[in-house]
């Protein structure tokens, strides 16, 4: 069905009126009126197919702005749109983010049909790690207390205690009452939180496994020395996936709902965001008055989704597309997220 005209312009002119400000993409390309007229008859369908289906989209941050402000219903980080998912009362729930993101919702959603877009969308570390991998680890260390990032697989989430997030993490693990900790996946987060939890006196024993996230561990300190140079009076922000030396140097190291609000409220001339693209996308539309120098990486993974593959799968969504899970499984990983959810803090 082809929308009418004033309609294409009236979805143009609101696409437009988003990612006018959005400048970020290392392609080059540039959000004008023509780029958003053509892009406004996919948005416009999938927005109707939504309502036809009972359907909510949930965008992580990452995920190319058209997407974000085009057709999402929910924006943000891991753990808000873990509550999104477990709040959700749609029929539908498609995940534009990664494999690991959309189980996530499917174990806090058992009754919804949850969609990812494309099947491939993996993560460097939710991959690193295997559910028989974690057994042979905890059979290691039998009286550690077994904590997972978000960043995982359903799997991973089964065989572990408690669900983490880079907003959450430290406040949990030092409030968990074992003193050995075996964190998966994640090597970097886990010499953060090791770090972090040192600066605040607590003892605790932090064993990892050795995943790494492929954006945030390309960063480096002269990344940051050479930008400082460039840029007086330039705040460097930075996620706990990047490394410790990396964490030291930058002058803000949080999840990416923190990093959001710390740029948000902080008066810095020029911010280096150490994180990938699509978060300083989104800060370019909601905060388009802040200044943005390059450093950001983009995540493949990531940008595997599209408006294209979106509205095919919810028109009609394949096999391959459709989030399954064991329920004794799905059972195992939804009680380690509900205890993320009792652990976090309140504030």
């Amino acid at each position: 069905m082809i929308a009418p005209a004033a309609t294409l312009e009236a979805e143009a002119d609101r696409l437009l009126k988003a990612l006018l400000h959005v400048d970020c993409e290392p392609s080059g390309r540039r959000w004008n009126y023509e780029t958003c007229l053509a892009l406004a008859p996919l948005t416009l369908e999938i927005n109707r197919l939504k309502r036809e289906k009972d359907a909510v989209i949930l965008t992580h941050s990452y995920v190319d702005p058209e997407i974000v402000y085009g057709v999402g219903d929910f924006k943000g980080d891991s753990y808000f749109l873990s509550l999104a998912a477990k709040q959700a009362k749609a029929k539908v729930i498609l995940f534009a983010g990664v494999v690991f993101m959309a189980e996530t919702a499917k174990i806090l959603s058992p009754d919804a049909t949850v969609i990812v877009p494309d099947r491939g969308s993996g993560c460097s570390l939710a991959d690193s790690i295997t559910g028989e991998e974690l057994r042979r680890l905890k059979a290691l260390y039998p009286d550690a207390t077994v904590v997972c990032y978000i960043n995982s697989t359903a799997e991973v989430k089964a065989e572990s205690d408690v669900c983490v997030t880079s907003g959450n993490v430290y406040h949990i693990v030092a409030n968990l009452p074992a003193r050995r900790i075996l964190f998966v996946p994640d090597r970097l987060m886990g010499q953060n939180v090791r770090d972090e939890l040192r600066r605040r006196g607590v003892d605790k024993e932090i064993i990892t496994s050795d995943g790494t996230c492929m954006v945030h561990d390309q960063f480096s300190p002269a990344d940051i020395a050479a930008a400082r140079a460039q840029f007086p009076g330039l705040k460097v922000v930075a996620h706990p996936e990047c490394t410790a030396e990396v964490a030291a140097a930058a002058d803000f190291v949080g999840s990416t709902g923190a990093m959001m609000k710390f740029v948000k409220t902080s008066g810095a001339p020029y911010y280096l965001m150490l994180t990938e693209c699509g978060l300083v996308g989104r800060l370019q539309v909601e905060a388009p008055e802040k200044n943005f120098i390059g450093g950001c990486r983009l995540c493949p993974y990531m940008k595997l989704n599209s408006l294209e593959k979106i509205r095919d799968a919810l028109a009609t969504p394949r096999p391959d597309q459709i989030v399954t899970l064991d329920e004794g499984m799905r059972r195992r990983a939804a009680r380690c997220i509900e205890r993320m959810f009792e652990l976090s803090p309140t504030d």
